[in-house]
């Protein structure tokens, strides 16, 4: 909307546009402090940067400027807007849904426009309401510029994400077409065999074998197409469940094929009580147990997967996390081959290992679910035997923080 210029009240708006700016830093703290008071994160992961909590000032700045500066455009160079922009980048890799964002410049608009109120009590020359609303006026078309920037930059950024994963989605439909394919010709070829009378026992026996693993192939495919075509979902309509109650899920799904291996899974007594997406974390879990199922090592006698989590942080590189591991005592992963475990299509044993079924895309899958919400995905490599995949999603409930302490608290071993 144009600024009339002959009627705006430019000394009026040097003065607030001066008080804006000498009162920046003040008004930012308050923002920093309204946003924290809503995710239970650290303060300094709000605006983890020197970088952006020395120049997130310039947002007031910009405002300040335009206030004075009726004539001025919020030119898509200026720094301001850059600022802006990179708010948005940084909530996004932050997992952060743009109800959140949009919350963050309500609460500004807020703090800027209270300031001002009291600005205008103080002021002692008797001016006209009228150039004060204009004022107002003003300061209202520049948060908003400021937070359709951000908003901006966040939706592209969110679009192509979205688009990766339909690209992903393309790749995987023109590999899982002939996986089926495979599977299903694996499956009725060996039940036809079955199905004759020449076959004796132990012949049966064996294509039964085939049936069933092809079976768990066909449902490990099927998972990861379901989980591919799922697009970035609002985190206020996914199905929550506590850890406890995912971990039980993901064991379920995968015991006949535990069983199958010898392969004994253990989870944790003291799994954190807090609330997860379920169809994240189930995920996640199935793809790691299976790993860990797939390629347990069979000359040793004992053989198991073992599941166990955190709540740790939050310090200055990341939130407040729930961290979930699975730790095996299976044949490892050779030492060149680790650093591509995560890549699409790679398989760390599929020279070494051929009767282990894998699309190559479950770990690839993992790590883009976990980031999709602001998580991280990743592989340790313990020295003595095994190896141990862990994810971490953001843990920003703070009912869910006090439950977990409480428990903590109530421990016989708690100190």
């Amino acid at each position: 909307m144009a600024t009339d210029l002959s009627t705006y009240p430019v000394e009026l708006a040097s003065t607030l546009a001066g008080r804006l700016r000498t009162a920046k830093q003040a008004l930012v703290t308050q923002w920093l402090d309204r946003i924290t008071a809503r995710v239970a994160i650290s303060s300094k992961r709000v605006f983890p940067t020197h970088e952006l909590i020395n120049h997130v000032p310039l947002l007031i700045e910009g405002i300040a400027g335009y206030i004075k500066r009726p004539e001025r455009d919020m030119a898509a160079q200026a720094p301001v807007v850059a600022k802006a922009m990179e708010l948005g980048a940084l909530r996004h890799a932050q997992g952060f849904d743009a109800y959140e964002l949009l919350k963050e410049y309500e609460m500004l608009g807020e703090i800027i426009f209270d300031f001002l109120a009291d600005t205008a009590e103080n002021i002692q020359e008797d001016i006209p309401r009228r150039d004060f609303l204009a004022c107002w006026q003003r300061t209202a078309q520049a948060i908003e510029l400021i937070r359709q920037a951000t908003v901006s930059h966040y939706l592209r950024l969110f679009s192509t994400q979205i688009n990766e994963r339909e690209n992903r989605l393309r790749k995987f439909n023109r590999t899982v077409a002939h996986e089926l394919k495979n599977k299903v010709n694996a499956i009725s070829n060996a039940s036809e065999i079955v199905a004759e009378s020449w076959a004796d026992e132990s012949e049966r026996k064996e294509f039964e074998e085939i049936i069933a693993r092809n079976a768990d192939g066909l449902k490990r495919v099927l998972a990861n197409l379901e989980s591919l075509s799922r697009t970035q979902a609002d985190s206020r309509h996914c199905r929550n469940v506590l850890l406890p109650v995912a971990a039980s899920e993901a064991v379920r799904e995968l015991k006949e094929a535990a069983k199958a291996k010898g392969v004994e899974v253990r989870v944790a007594s003291d799994l954190p009580p807090i609330e997860v997406d379920a169809a994240t974390v189930e995920l996640c879990l199935m793809n790691y147990l299976s790993n860990g199922i797939k390629y347990s090592d069979s000359a040793k006698g004992e053989r198991w997967v073992a599941i166990v989590a955190t709540v740790e942080g939050p310090d200055t590189e990341k939130d407040r996390e729930v961290v979930i591991r699975v730790h095996d005592n299976g044949i490892g992963i050779p030492a060149d081959k680790r650093e591509q475990l995560f890549q699409e299509f790679f398989r760390a044993h599929g020279d070494t290992v051929t009767d282990a079924d894998s699309s190559g895309l479950g770990l690839s899958i993992v790590r883009e679910t976990v980031e999709s919400i602001g998580g991280r995905a990743w592989a340790e490599f313990p020295e003595e035997t095994g190896s141990t995949f862990a994810f971490a999603i953001p843990a920003r409930r703070w009912d869910d923080l006090e439950t977990t302490e409480t428990t903590s608290e109530e421990s016989p071993t708690a100190d």
